[in-house]
């Protein structure tokens, strides 16, 4: 048997500095071990201490340049909790058609079809899989009626960057949704006017009115990605990818839920122990159901449950342990990871972020992130996967299997197909494989941005007639509490965005986040997981049809892009003793 060692650092198209390094065995051409790592510290956990809590949300919105309103918005959260403020229910509503169009109908397609798409382009396959271009510039595409492509081929020139079509539109769309947020939010990506217990916007039936105008633009769009991305998935699946980059063959997926209901939300208490006490409420009020589901099975939709039984080690990532602890309790009297006294100090309330940068170590410690894991009830540890297809697969689990989404007509809206332009209704179904893959993680972003846009035309509805009531606030005034504590759970586009926040003497005594990535590409832990970004790369098989010493690495890059991370700009590939190091063209895969 031969091996082969495949190193990338840093992966391109995504957003910050991740890094693979992968033994392949050339005899099976599938990957045998992967180690995925960060390469990059920033650190907001250590200098959000000391601070006032209302600074949460405008610095954490600084972690990412992408979705930086989703980590406003959990930020945000935490805090309506731990200060005892929430919104009014036009102030809910608010939030929620601002964070719909600027993160996640702008996020979603833009991976889709600007980053992660490539990979799946003529430019690319016509290279690296000749034969699979050739069958697919011979197959139908099932829904060019409403794209307008006439075959698989066609599809995959589409995404050529710089030059396809599909590429060309996303890039014009993508300025449509950012406006809109930006009507609401002040500013893009990251917005001026969240604050604890609501939204300092202000909002006028002539804001809703541009806002539905580029609404509008955008929801035929949607039904484009959803087309194509569906005639994709089907022709991989056809020629014998459907298990590649698969997770786990039980899965193990968790969504928080996302876009409060605003009667629910804005009703839940004064005081942080009453708004915790009434959060899972919130949570199944939700337009996007939370859901746990561990070996396959929807365990809980709590969001406490969620809470309590999260905790984050550092085992493998380059910093010290501590002794401290600040909570053993959640606010309703529940031990926190279910009285485990041993890892009580890693759940996030507690966890103490002390940076340890040292050397690699691939037995040890190899990355900045930390090791995310679910303690359940039963006392079995999981790691966690989260992003689209989780969010799709625990709202399927809420209503017998499938997601059924109505989008409405966007007739005239002529820089796209006229077959977008009439009311759609999609059906997203769990996988028939049964778990995570490569394929299935592209096909459920697409339908989940479908999910997004029907959410969106839900609130904005919901906007209008509150303006006709004449009832425009938004906000309510938060307290100055001497001890609290809070967490907001929410959905970035990439996956659940949660925040934990300990509040004395009205100063930042802690603070923890968890990004979408910080559960995906946790490391190997004491109880022999990998997680998610490593466990898609394991198993996976090269289908490069060059010779060896030409691999790219594509279908590794394919499986962890698929989760979208985000953007680097050079690559350096090890293979065994050698290096090759070389800019990244717009066309580069890895």
């Amino acid at each position: 048997m031969g091996e082969k060692t495949v190193f990338i650092d840093p992966i391109t198209r995504i957003e910050g500095h991740l890094g693979l390094n992968a033994v392949v065995d050339t005899t099976t051409r599938t990957v045998k071990e992967a180690w995925a790592f960060s390469a990059m510290f920033r650190g907001f956990e250590i200098f959000l201490r000391g601070r006032e809590p209302p600074d949460a949300p405008h610095l954490t919105s600084r972690i990412c340049g992408v979705c930086a309103a989703s980590h406003a918005n959990a930020s945000v959260r935490a805090c309506d909790m731990a200060l005892g403020a929430v919104p009014t229910p036009f102030g809910v509503v608010i939030r929620n058609l601002a964070w719909v169009v600027t993160d996640h109908i702008y996020d979603h397609p833009t991976h889709l079809n600007i980053l992660a798409g490539p990979d799946y382009s003529g430019a690319v396959v016509s290279k690296l899989t000749p034969s699979v271009y050739d069958e697919a510039k011979q197959t139908k595409a099932e829904h060019s009626d409403i794209h307008g492509f006439s075959t698989v081929g066609d599809l995959m020139d589409g995404l050529n960057p710089l030059e396809g079509k599909i590429y060309i539109t996303a890039l014009k769309m993508q300025r449509l949704a950012r406006q809109a947020g930006v009507l609401l939010y002040g500013t893009h990506p990251h917005p001026r006017t969240l604050i604890p217990g609501g939204i300092g916007a202000t909002v006028t039936p002539d804001t809703l009115i541009q806002y539905s105008y580029r609404l509008t633009k955008l929801t035929a769009w949607v039904k484009m990605v959803v087309a194509v991305w569906e005639d994709i998935a089907n022709f991989y699946n056809s020629i014998g990818y459907e298990r590649q980059g698969m997770t786990y063959e039980r899965p193990n997926l968790m969504s928080v839920g996302i876009f409060e209901d605003p009667e629910t939300y804005s009703s839940l208490g004064e005081s942080y122990e009453e708004i915790y006490s009434n959060i899972d409420d919130a949570g199944r009020a939700r337009f996007i159901k939370p859901g746990l589901i561990l070996d396959g099975e929807l365990v809980s939709d709590r969001l406490t449950d969620m809470n309590v039984s999260t905790v984050e080690l550092v085992d493998r990532g380059f910093y010290k342990d501590w002794d401290t602890t600040f909570v053993d309790k959640d606010p309703a009297g529940t031990p926190l990871v279910w009285g485990n006294g041993d890892l009580l100090k890693y759940h996030p309330w507690n966890k103490t972020t002390i940076p340890n940068p040292v050397a690699q170590d691939w037995a040890s410690k190899y990355t900045w992130t930390g090791t995310v894991r679910i303690v359940w009830k039963d006392g079995k540890v999981h790691p966690i996967e989260v992003g689209p297809i989780a969010r799709m697969w625990a709202m399927a689990l809420h209503s017998g299997g499938s997601v059924k989404i109505e989008l409405p007509q966007t007739n005239g809206v002529l820089e796209l197909p006229s077959g977008t332009w009439d009311a759609m209704e999609f059906e997203w179904k769990i996988p028939s494989v049964g778990a995570s893959t490569t394929i299935e993680r592209m096909r459920a972003r697409a339908y989940n941005v479908a999910l997004d846009a029907m959410a969106a035309w839900h609130y904005l509805l919901a906007a209008l007639d509150m303006v006709k009531s004449g009832n425009l606030d938004t906000s309510r005034p938060w307290k100055k509490p001497s001890w609290a504590i809070g967490f907001g759970f929410d959905e970035a586009p990439r996956g659940s965005v949660r925040h934990w926040i300990v509040v004395k003497d009205y100063k930042i005594k802690n603070y923890q986040v968890h990004a979408p990535t910080t559960a995906n590409l946790s490391p190997k832990g004491r109880w022999g997981h990998t997680g998610p970004f490593e466990q898609s790369v394991i198993g996976t098989e090269i289908t490069e049809e060059v010779p060896e010493d030409q691999w790219t690495g594509l279908d590794m890059v394919r499986a962890i892009r698929s989760f979208d991370p985000c953007i680097a700009c050079s690559v350096h590939i090890f293979i065994g003793n050698r290096k090759i190091e070389r800019l990244v063209s717009p066309l580069c895969t890895a």
